[in-house]
């Protein structure tokens, strides 16, 4: 869609008018954005919008869609043999997890601003027979509760320490067996609302204390109290209650009205003897009067797991941050702490199922909401059962344009619960996750296998674990070990918090059932996220490379391109094909590649907060590096050679469709050099165009300077051809969401 900008402001005023009885309570800033350890340390801010904020998940997974070496050691390029490069970012961000199999790979290259840090485990000295006990090294930089080793989670390391870089980022690894692994790290626009500035890591600080001991509490009461200093400064208030939960039908535990406000706490308590019954009863939410119900889910899996049987009588199945299942000697506790706004009135029910359940015990606490109304977002929890899952198809557990309503979505994806057997089988945990935001064709966030999604490796060594932000809290070894059917049921979870991933348009998150999606087995699925039916970020324009008309209409100049060409590929979204039958067939598109500069004009939403540029590409080419400059471009100009253009940054894109495979078999192998070639060619990548040069302007003159980088595949290896690629340029404004309350209102009243 093109904006006209006088039909544009006649629109924004017509909805401001729509909205004027919640303006007041409304903000056309944005909010502040916690940052580094502050997103910790301000996770009370969970539902609110993070405007100009973008997450992205970058792994080793196979570029043929397959499950190739288990989605192990394909590596952008190989500096060295003890430099194999599996994450390459130019510009400031942070990197808040990594992942890794175990200690493979160690010792890790984490190259902060052209600063080299040696990062290992302690069975890095002797991988072949790995020390029981081991921890990071420097063991301070990577502390419990923040990091965590294979001998606690059964087959993975795993940190989630903040790493913040200034200028840029590489992760390498120094030996290449089985060297798997999955990174999450955001980038900011510029003049974005930050909590604090990003200083680059220097490898020497601990992280703080507080942050430390804050994560130590999962598995206890972290919301404020009403009896507590604290709570009381808060005005916490709370409700509670003991219900019979009657069989195949619903009660009301409670409606609040006093609002506008935010639950802090959410818990129930049953007796030990009517927790399988109770966990699969349903949880119902409804926030504001709205006509469907935002959480409607079993409990057991909104509370992180599958099934409330205790398989060992341990006395947490869930022990994570913000929910958790404890089992004392007569009752089992559930307790969710992930805040959850509303403004008008929020209905909380319960649905009952076989048998009446007595004696059950539910507690709200709830403290008055302050901020403006479009700074935060409902608290959701989508349940799906995928009972016959399709084969060569990804499981769809969550798409935005398909719930409560459809339409444009805005907030941030914060977690997956889901049961991935039913029968105590394993082997589905190959499936990689792939999650689409915003328009985007190509996985914004795109893993290794499910049981690393869910914070463990090797399967979790058949066992079961719980932390603070993944775990696998229930299932069997085996079929042949399990006590019972409820002991069959193989849960796991992954919850996101520094890490959360925010979207200002759609969401789309998908799952593999498999490593080439044709598992069969019985998948549940909740997904955790906070949205409200209004978007932060609008598309604007769209430039057309190749076509004649777009060309013109944007006023194109590119002396080097080549002429328009015609490629026929794929994005990255699975196999091709599965027992013979195409699941994702090919299509063709057309665009230009450069050598030189490329000039284009687009137009904008004059009150932007920030523009992101997406340009869809031939991934052929690898390492494309250009220097981005922008004018403004809100009056037509004959000519911009005098034109005073600003810098915007650098855009890069490591790799290519081309990768290098090592994978020896023994753990101290050789470095391979194994050159593999997907014919996944498009792809779709972003860049942030700082708010002060989009600021009040209806349109940009855009520049592109492709700055070549001169790097072979691996040492040794030809130097391929260089070129920046463009097919289709596409302006997203970013924008301040519409009041949650006021959508509501209307949207009931109709």
């Amino acid at each position: 869609m093109t904006w006209n900008n006088d039909r544009m402001s006649w629109v924004l005023a017509i909805v401001l008018c729509l909205n004027l009885g919640s303006f007041v309570a409304q903000a056309q800033h944005a909010p502040v954005i916690p940052v580094g350890q502050d997103a910790y340390r301000m996770w009370e801010r969970w539902p609110y919008q993070r405007i100009g904020a973008r997450a992205y998940m970058r792994s080793t997974y196979d570029r043929s869609g397959g499950n190739e070496g288990a989605d192990a050691s394909h590596f952008l390029y190989q500096l060295s043999d003890d430099r194999n490069v599996s994450l390459d970012v130019e510009g400031a961000g942070i990197l808040y997890f990594a992942r890794f199999n175990r200690w493979h790979g160690s010792p890790w290259h984490f190259v902060i601003d052209s600063i080299d840090h040696i990062i290992q485990e302690t069975s890095t000295a002797d991988p072949t027979h790995p020390a029981e006990g081991s921890v990071f090294i420097p063991e301070r930089l990577f502390p419990f509760p923040l990091s965590f080793t294979w001998s606690v989670t059964q087959g993975a390391d795993l940190s989630w320490v903040p790493i913040p870089f200034e200028r840029c980022f590489q992760m390498a690894y120094s030996r290449t067996h089985y060297g798997t692994g999955y990174y999450i790290y955001h980038q900011y626009l510029g003049g974005a609302k930050l909590s604090q500035p990003i200083r680059a890591w220097d490898g020497k600080t601990s992280p703080d204390q507080d942050v430390l001991d804050l994560i130590g509490r999962a598995g206890t009461d972290l919301a404020p109290r009403p009896d507590t200093p604290e709570g009381k400064k808060a005005g916490v208030r709370e409700e509670s209650g003991e219900v019979e939960l009657p069989q195949n039908a619903s009660v009301t535990l409670l409606k609040l009205t006093n609002a506008p406000s935010m639950v802090r706490a959410l818990k129930f308590s049953v007796p030990r003897e009517g927790a399988l019954q109770f966990g699969r009863a349903h949880l119902q939410i409804t926030w504001d009067g709205r006509s469907q119900p935002s959480i409607d889910t079993p409990i057991a899996l909104f509370f992180g797991t599958g099934t409330l049987y205790n398989r060992d009588g341990r006395e947490y199945l869930v022990k994570s941050f913000p929910i958790n299942v404890r089992f004392d000697e007569n009752r089992v506790h559930l307790a969710c702490y992930f805040p959850m706004p509303f403004f008008r009135s929020a209905q909380i029910k319960l649905i009952g199922g076989e048998r009446p359940i007595p004696g059950v015990h539910w507690n709200v606490r709830y403290v008055p909401y302050r901020d403006p109304r479009n700074h935060v977002a409902y608290f959701h929890a989508t349940y799906r059962d995928h009972n016959a899952p399709e084969p060569g198809k990804d499981l769809v557990l969550l798409d935005t344009r398909e719930v409560e309503g459809g339409g444009d979505w805005s907030g941030n994806f914060v977690g997956t619960s889901w049961t991935f057997s039913h029968g105590a089988i394993l082997s589905t945990l190959e499936g990689d996750p792939r999650f689409f935001f915003d328009d985007s064709l190509t996985p914004q966030a795109y893993g290794t296998g499910t049981e690393e999604w869910g914070g463990g490796g090797d399967y979790w060594g058949g066992g079961n674990m719980t932390l603070p932000f993944a775990g696998h809290p229930v299932g069997a070894r085996n079929p042949q070990e399990a006590k019972s059917e409820e002991d069959m049921i193989e849960s796991a979870y992954r919850f996101l918090l520094a890490d959360l991933i925010p979207f200002g348009k759609n969401a789309v998150i998908r799952l593999e059932h498999g490593g080439e999606n044709q598992s069969t087995e019985h998948y549940e699925t909740v997904t955790y996220w906070y949205g409200v039916p209004s978007p932060s970020l609008v598309k604007t324009d769209e430039l057309d490379v190749g076509d004649p008309r777009s060309e013109k209409a944007h006023s194109y100049v590119s002396p080097q391109a080549s002429k328009p060409i015609e490629i026929t590929s794929r994005y990255e979204w699975g196999v091709d094909t599965l027992a013979g039958h195409e699941i994702y067939p090919a299509h063709t598109d057309r665009g230009r590649y450069t050598t030189g500069t490329s000039e284009f004009t687009l137009k904008l939403m004059p009150r932007n907060l920030g523009v992101l540029l997406r340009r869809k590409l031939d991934y052929s080419f690898p390492n494309q590096r250009a220097e981005v400059d922008v004018a403004d471009a809100s009056r037509p100009r004959k000519t911009y050679t005098e034109a005073p253009w600003r810098r915007a940054g650098i855009w890069y894109l490591a790799g290519s469709n081309t990768c290098v495979y090592s994978n020896p078999k023994e753990e101290l192998g050789a470095t391979q050099h194994v050159v593999e070639t997907s014919n996944r060619r498009f792809r779709d990548d972003e860049f942030l165009i700082p708010r002060e040069l989009t600021k009040g302007r209806s349109a940009i003159r855009i520049r592109i300077r492709f700055t070549p980088v001169e790097r072979p595949l691996f040492p040794g290896a030809p130097l391929p051809e260089l070129a920046w690629s463009e097919l289709r340029y596409s302006a997203y404004c970013f924008v301040m969401p519409l009041d949650p309350g006021g959508l509501s209102r209307r949207k009931h009243a109709n």
